[in-house]
C-alpha cells in the first residue's frame, strides 16, 4: 500500500454557525487550505477563538463543515468517513475520564469500540509507556489530573493510528511531566507517526515543530518551517543595563527604549536600516554610561504577535 504525501489536508474549508435567537451566523473558518506532510511535527497556532478547535473537531467527525474538502491519511472525510476516523488519534483539551473504570479498563474498552482484537491490543505496553503502569488497576477518579491527561493520551493510542492530534496536551501540567510527555510524543513522531500540536506555549511550539501555520479569525495568515517563519520579522533588540539603573525609558534619537526589570532597557531595530552600532551611538548621546549590552532575535512569540495582533510588542488578550 502506497503512503500518501499528506497526512492532513484540507481546502477551501468553510464552516459557519447558523444565527441564534439574539446572534448573527457566525463563520468560524474562511476556506482553510493546509497541508500537513506525512511524518510531520505540525504545530497550529492562534488565538482563542481563531478557528483551531473548529477545525480539529470536523477533523474529529464533531462538526460537521459547511463547505470545503477535508482527508485524513488520504481518506475523504465524506466519501470514507470510518476509514478516515480510524487514522486519527485525538487527545482533546479538555479532561474527560469514566471514573468508574480503572486505566487498564479504559483502555481495553476504548480499543474494543475501535474494534482492536484482543490479541494486538497494546494496553499493558501504552500504560508502561507513559507512566502509568503502576496505575493501571487503580480508580481514574484516584488519579491526578497530570495522569489523567496520560491516560488520555494512551486512549488516543490504542489503535495505532498514524496521525495523532494534541490539542493543548501540557495544559496545566507540571514542567516534569510536560518533559516526559514530549520525550514520548518524540519518541512516536520518530517511529512515522504525525503529529498536530496546538499549545499556548509557544516556546513548546518553537522547540518541537518542524513547521507552524498561524491562524487568525479563520484564516491562516502563515504556513512556513518553523526556522523561515522565525525570520519573517527583520528585528533584533540590543538589551542595555546602565551603570545606574534607570526609573524611565530613556529619550533616545532615532529609537523607541523600553524600560526593563532591574532598571535595564531594551532597544528594538530593524536590521536592514539599523545597527548595534548606531544604538549605542544614540545610547552615548543620551548621555548614559553602559555596564553590559546583549542582543536578542526575535522568536515564536514575537511573530506571533505581529501577525495576529499587528504589534509584536502588544500584550496578548488570551493570557492571563
Amino acid at each position: 500500500m502506497d503512503l500518501p504525501e499528506y497526512a492532513l489536508e484540507v481546502s477551501g474549508l468553510v464552516k459557519t454557525y447558523p444565527a441564534g435567537k439574539s446572534t448573527p451566523p457566525k463563520t468560524a473558518l474562511k476556506g482553510v487550505d493546509l497541508k500537513i506532510p506525512r511524518g510531520s511535527m505540525f504545530g497550529l497556532l492562534g488565538p482563542n477563538g481563531a478557528g483551531k478547535s473548529t477545525l480539529i473537531n470536523i477533523l474529529a467527525g464533531l462538526t460537521r463543515k459547511s463547505e470545503g474538502k477535508a482527508c485524513i491519511w488520504g481518506r475523504d472525510i465524506d466519501e470514507r468517513p470510518r476509514d478516515a476516523r480510524a487514522a486519527l488519534g485525538v487527545v482533546p483539551q479538555e479532561l474527560a475520564a469514566d471514573v468508574f473504570f480503572t486505566p487498564k479498563e479504559a483502555l481495553e474498552v476504548q480499543a474494543g469500540l475501535y474494534g482492536v482484537p484482543k490479541g494486538e491490543r497494546r494496553t499493558l505496553e501504552l500504560l508502561e509507556a507513559l507512566g502509568l503502569a503502576d496505575k493501571a488497576n487503580a480508580y481514574v477518579r484516584q488519579l491526578s489530573g497530570g495522569m489523567k491527561r496520560r491516560l488520555m493520551v494512551a486512549k488516543a493510542l490504542v489503535h495505532n493510528p498514524p496521525v495523532l492530534i494534541l490539542d493543548e496536551p501540557t495544559a496545566g501540567v507540571d514542567v516534569e511531566l510536560r518533559r516526559q510527555l514530549w520525550a514520548y510524543v518524540r519518541k512516536l513522531n520518530a517511529e512515522g507517526v504525525t503529529i498536530l500540536l496546538t499549545t499556548h506555549y509557544l516556546e513548546e511550539a518553537q522547540e518541537l515543530c518542524d513547521t507552524i501555520a498561524i491562524v487568525n479569525r479563520g484564516e491562516v495568515v502563515a504556513c512556513e518551517p518553523t526556522g523561515q517563519l522565525l525570520k519573517r520579522l527583520d528585528t533584533r533588540s540590543v538589551v542595555v543595563t546602565p551603570e545606574e539603573p534607570l526609573k524611565a525609558a530613556p529619550e533616545l534619537k532615532g529609537f523607541e527604549a523600553r524600560l526593563r526589570n532591574g532598571g535595564a532597557f531594551s532597544v528594538t531595530y530593524r536590521t536592514g536600516h539599523s545597527s548595534v552600532e548606531q544604538v549605542l551611538a544614540a545610547v552615548r548621546a543620551a548621555g548614559l554610561h553602559i555596564k553590559d549590552i546583549a542582543t536578542e532575535d526575535p522568536d515564536l512569540e514575537d511573530v506571533f504577535m505581529s501577525l495576529t495582533y499587528g504589534d509584536p510588542n502588544a500584550q496578548d488578550p488570551t493570557r492571563d
